[in-house]
């Protein structure tokens, strides 16, 4: 009885995670029209740089480094987004590939049927309050909040490589307290992923910390994302806040990562590249500290 709840869960899930990405990409596309028709489309950025780093983005982050930090490191460095709509771009722009992952996840990995729901609404609802915020905010406030966001990022990576973070327990499920911060914990995640600052790393701690398994964490994490971007990207670009171009791009080559790194590579020794990620954000969240101070 028990298992068939959990298979019928794990259905109404993976229909919700559709239906989501369905309501987004039919109000992105009657934006994109609209903006065609309007001569509003942006002019940086090629097919082929958007195409690279959705692909490789995307990559990375179905094999667990995240896609927010290196993605904004960069739009950030080769002047493919405006600061002011990075924020939206990234949510956008990757809202459909980390569906996608979610997707796969949710319906491979064994998770507790409380512990994944709970967090998932948690996170969509700090999102849709979140993105109500910063899409309004001006571009210094936008770099500001983005320096400390991928400090924040850096601090929990590196962390985790030196062995201070919890490398995780062998719990699926979460109850009582360890349940309650859980769910507070991913409502504050949820609201500062529309800010910039990537849920993956940030949730992977979190849930580490409170004895979940490492394996455990990825259909929560992706599933936190996939649920809450469909509802803030709706938000940034009724606000106008967001790339069009690139979110176009990245949603097709983005996909074609996901798939490739979840069914043709699935895992990869990734210490190197990870090191070097920690560098470039580092290097973005001065930069844009800087540039805020201007």
């Amino acid at each position: 009885m028990i298992d068939m709840l959990e298979r019928n869960l794990v259905t109404l899930l993976l229909i919700g995670l559709v239906l989501g990405g369905t309501i987004f990409l039919i109000v992105f596309l009657k934006d994109y029209i609209l903006s065609i028709k309007n001569e509003k489309i942006e002019k940086e950025g090629s097919i082929l740089s958007f195409s690279l780093i959705g692909s490789f983005v995307c990559f990375i982050d179905t094999l667990g480094i995240g896609g927010f930090a290196p993605m904004t490191a960069l739009f950030k460095e080769f002047k493919l987004v405006k600061d002011r709509i990075i924020p939206g771009t990234l949510n956008t722009a990757m809202c459909i590939p980390i569906i996608v992952e979610a997707l796969i996840f949710i319906k491979e990995v064994k998770v507790d049927s409380l512990t994944l729901v709970s967090m998932l609404v948690a996170a969509t609802l700090g999102a849709v309050i979140g993105a109500g915020v910063v899409s309004k905010w001006n571009e210094k406030k936008i770099q500001a909040g983005m320096a400390l966001a991928l400090t924040g990022v850096v601090v929990i990576m590196l962390a985790g490589k030196i062995g201070v973070l919890s490398e995780g327990g062998k719990e699926i499920g979460l109850t009582g307290i360890k349940l309650g911060i859980a769910i507070v914990g991913n409502f504050i995640l949820g609201a500062l992923m529309t800010l910039g600052i990537g849920l993956y790393a940030p949730c992977m701690a979190l849930v580490y910390a409170l004895g979940l398994s490492p394996l455990a964490a990825f259909p929560i994490m992706m599933g936190s994302c996939a649920f809450l971007m469909p509802f803030a990207s709706i938000k940034f670009m009724k606000e106008n806040a967001y790339n069009k171009k690139a979110t176009l791009i990245i949603t097709i080559t983005g996909v074609i990562g996901v798939v490739i790194a979840a069914y043709v590579v699935k895992a990869l020794p990734l210490n190197i590249l990870s090191w070097l990620i920690i560098i470039v954000i580092a290097y973005t969240a001065i930069k844009l500290f800087m540039d805020s101070k201007k």
